[in-house]
């Protein structure tokens, strides 16, 4: 009856199985078209759920979309490129990484940066997605209760590195937070400075950004002569955005 086809579609709907919904007789695989769907269930806010749960499979369908990932939250859907970096959402400007799992392009760290960590016990290196060695050699990586002695230098360098990180994020926070005050004045005599010190705010996100991911390049880049010129622009960089 259509009582019962309505109550149960609007379960599934709410349960997020609709995509995979068939008939409830055990004995039928058939599933309900979209028109079938939409002339049984009458609720407006249950139909709108559906046609979310339709987009979603769709976009998860299809290897050359994903989602924005912008933490504070996007419902964009973006278009993959294939080069790794996607441009900028055009809803809220936020730059998504399309090769991994990282909330946000990291350039110019490697992907392969972001997932390898290190314990700061036994010196492990493993990666955070699957939790396996980073290197093979490695055979106990759950356990790390045996101390490991590491240089001083070593340790020293991390600090550093992970400090300066942490620093870049931060001054980055700022930036948007000033941004978005500077957004807010409603009434402004000077449009032309407004509009300066907003995109000034724009530049130094960007700026501080890239500084936070050069840390993490530098960090585990081995190549002793790029670093040099790596170090260099990246020192000139920082000066000239805590000039700006």
């Amino acid at each position: 009856s259509q009582p019962c086809w309505s109550e149960y579609l609007a379960t599934r709907i709410e349960q997020n199985m609709v995509v995979s919904c068939t008939c409830p007789i055990s004995e039928c695989h058939a599933q309900p078209t979209a028109a079938f769907i939409c002339s049984i269930v009458s609720s407006e806010e249950i139909i709108a759920k559906y046609e979310k749960a339709l987009l979603r499979g769709y976009v998860e369908c299809c290897s050359n979309l994903t989602w924005c990932t912008n933490p504070q939250g996007c419902d964009q859907i973006l278009l993959k490129d294939g080069l790794g970096y996607g441009a900028a959402c055009s809803k809220c400007s936020w730059i998504s990484c399309f090769n991994c799992n990282f909330p946000e392009a990291h350039y110019p760290a490697t992907c392969s940066h972001m997932s390898h960590m290190t314990c700061a016990k036994c010196n492990h290196g493993f990666c955070w997605r699957c939790l396996k060695p980073w290197r093979p050699t490695h055979k106990d990586y759950y356990n790390c209760s045996a101390m490991v002695s590491k240089p001083a230098w070593h340790q020293k360098r991390f600090q550093d590195y992970n400090e300066r990180c942490i620093f870049h994020h931060r001054a980055r926070e700022f930036a948007m937070s000033l941004r978005n005050r500077v957004s807010s004045i409603s009434v402004m005599p000077k449009i032309r400075t407004l509009t300066f010190v907003l995109n000034a705010c724009k530049m130094l996100e960007q700026a501080r950004k890239v500084l936070a991911y050069s840390c993490v390049y530098s960090y585990y880049n081995q190549d002793i002569e790029s670093m040099d010129i790596v170090e260099q622009q990246t020192e000139s960089l920082e000066l000239h955005t805590n000039a700006l």
